[in-house]
């Protein structure tokens, strides 16, 4: 028992090592058996419907709640004990966002329990299960990450790792999902929109999956299946954020935290007003563009071609703002000498990750288009915009990468805005403490020192003054001298402070105005403005299906990408 509470022994750690790659290997298979029920019904293989993968996931779903009220239970019973906490993990503005998006995935929720009941003459009854049970397992797992996201379970560990690690990878599944149907659809739009740029040679099989029969009030029937698709983006932010602070909560699990006060570091309007302003420009023009190019993309080859151009020469212009904004943020933290802050910390080591790996899915796609605009034959004009925004879109994460992981690092800088006015000396002669004027009298010319003014200090219970003429005056003076020297290190103390405050209100409108800007780059994906998709040179020259997989498996990691990084530069404007 004592070796178990001291320093990490061998016979004490390698039990919960042991744990840990169990319950791994657990989540592992449970995730590959549901990615291959997934893929299985997106192919119409034999013997597998919906049905089949619906069942799956509420049966995940409901050992996942049974697990969550067990541990709100035991939770409750044990609330007086007294528990370590990872500070750094379920920030409560991740809180909210995770609730919003939980918020959206009810409605959507609804929408599917109201399509079911238009078309359960001929819909499967675990169409109609798998909606409640998922609004269920939503109210609840949000419920369980606003009380228990920043845990470091102790008791009941292994059993804890498997409870925590079935929730990650059910949360991921979800995710696929979401993922997968939503692709399916905005495949569907995509093969009818093709026609009208004049690739006709690609032959068009759309992958209906729509009931075979006729809906019982065909307006509402038509609200919701158009419904459920716009508030599908939201589904997958929902579930993918829950499995990250779900798998932040798993790496915690035995964890020793070393005791120390966490500074908070709220958000505050104040100082970012231009970063902003700016950031709220982009994001207006951005879901201006978003509307003109769903209602143009598709109505002709010349209205399609004009979106296209449009869409590119709007990126092409964010992104390099971004480019500047992210290298200016990278010159201010060169000039700057603060070390970086290597502690455990598990949730911005993941962050990190995150950061880098999603960024990939969008560099895969532009390395594609690159080469396609290389190597195809024939260059319709919008293609060529297609090259340097792709170019820029590699060179946009490369840097912004880079910022927001040094940022996440970077030691929180202790600024005292009130500069202490009163300094302490030490006089030489007489043991005699006395207090110098502030920089704000020695910058007004006030820095007059009257002996009859100045307070003194004695180590013992008495202040003596000396009352000898010559040595009084020669005291006196020496003692003006050592406050005007001090005075002049409060100023330049002051200087210095100030010169840093510049730089944060600077770092502080580049974090702002990058947040902005990667929402705003967020919604065009989301929402179904994909040019790789319709601009129908990549496919021409990788083949269509072959470009089609890729599309379809770089584009959610491209996805969350624009808004983890929305979320990690929202901690950078709250720390720095």
């Amino acid at each position: 028992m004592e070796k178990a509470a001291g320093s990490p022994s061998v016979g004490g750690s390698y039990p919960q090592k042991n744990a840990e790659i169990l319950s791994s290997q657990y989540g592992i298979n449970l995730f590959l058996a549901g990615l291959l029920l997934t893929f299985a019904w997106a192919v119409h293989a034999v013997g597998i419907s919906k049905s089949h993968l619906l069942s799956y996931l509420i049966t995940l779903m409901l050992i996942q709640l049974l697990w969550m009220l067990w541990y709100l239970c035991r939770s409750c019973t044990q609330r007086r004990l007294i528990r370590d906490k990872d500070t750094h993990a379920g920030a409560r503005w991740l809180k909210c966002g995770i609730t919003l998006f939980a918020v959206i995935t009810l409605i959507l929720d609804s929408f599917k329990i109201g399509y079911y009941i238009d078309f359960s003459n001929c819909l499967s009854p675990t169409e109609g299960i798998f909606p409640i049970t998922h609004a269920v397992h939503t109210i609840l797992q949000v419920y369980f990450l606003w009380c228990h996201a920043k845990d470091i379970i102790q008791s009941y560990k292994t059993l804890e790792r498997f409870g925590v690690i079935h929730s990650v990878f059910t949360n991921l599944l979800l995710w696929t999902n979401g993922v997968l149907t939503e692709s399916k659809h905005q495949l569907n739009e995509h093969k009818e929109r093709l026609i009208t740029l004049g690739f006709g040679n690609i032959t068009i099989v759309l992958d209906d999956h729509a009931p075979q029969c006729n809906c019982t009030t065909t307006t509402i029937c038509s609200i919701f299946s158009q419904g459920i698709y716009y508030l599908y983006p939201f589904n997958i932010e929902y579930h993918i954020l829950a499995s990250t602070m779900l798998y932040v909560l798993w790496k915690n699990i035995g964890r020793k935290v070393e005791h120390h006060q966490q500074h908070k570091t709220p958000f505050k309007f104040h100082g970012i007003t231009v970063g902003m302003i700016f950031g709220l420009m982009v994001l207006t023009s951005t879901i201006a563009i978003v509307v003109v190019y769903l209602i143009q993309i598709g109505g002709s080859k010349i209205k399609s071609e004009l979106a296209l151009t449009m869409f590119y020469l709007h990126a092409i212009f964010v992104l390099a703002l971004m480019c500047t904004a992210g290298i200016v943020a990278l010159l201010i933290y060169r000039l700057e000498d603060r070390s970086l802050d290597n502690s455990k910390n598990p949730a911005r080591k993941l962050d990190a990750e995150l950061l880098v790996g999603t960024a990939a899915g969008s560099w895969l796609l532009s390395w594609g288009s690159i080469l396609a605009i290389i190597c195809a034959q024939a260059h319709p004009k919008y293609t060529w915009y297609n090259l340097p925004y792709s170019v820029l879109v590699i060179i946009e994460k490369y840097i912004q990468n880079l910022f927001i992981i040094e940022s996440i690092h970077r030691e929180q800088e202790k600024v005292n805005d009130d500069i202490k006015t009163l300094r302490i000396v030490t006089v030489s002669r007489g043991s005699t403490l006395s207090l110098s004027p502030s920089y704000k009298e020695i910058y007004n010319g006030r820095a007059a020192h009257d002996s009859r003014e100045v307070p003194c200090l004695l180590k013992g219970s008495i202040c003596r003054r000396e009352n000898g003429g010559g040595a009084a005056a020669k005291e006196e003076k020496s003692q003006e001298n050592s406050s005007v020297m001090h005075s002049a290190s409060d100023f330049s103390i002051y200087s210095s402070n100030s010169c840093t405050n510049n730089k944060r209100r600077i770092l502080k409108n580049i974090a702002a105005f990058l947040f902005l800007c990667n929402l705003s780059l967020w919604i065009p994906p989301a929402f179904g403005c994909r040019p790789e998709y319709d601009n129908g040179l990549e496919e021409i020259v990788f083949g269509f299906e072959p470009w089609i997989i890729v599309v379809n498996l770089a584009m959610p990691f491209s996805i969350f990408y624009r808004m983890h990084s929305a979320a990690s530069l929202f901690e950078v404007n709250c720390k720095t």
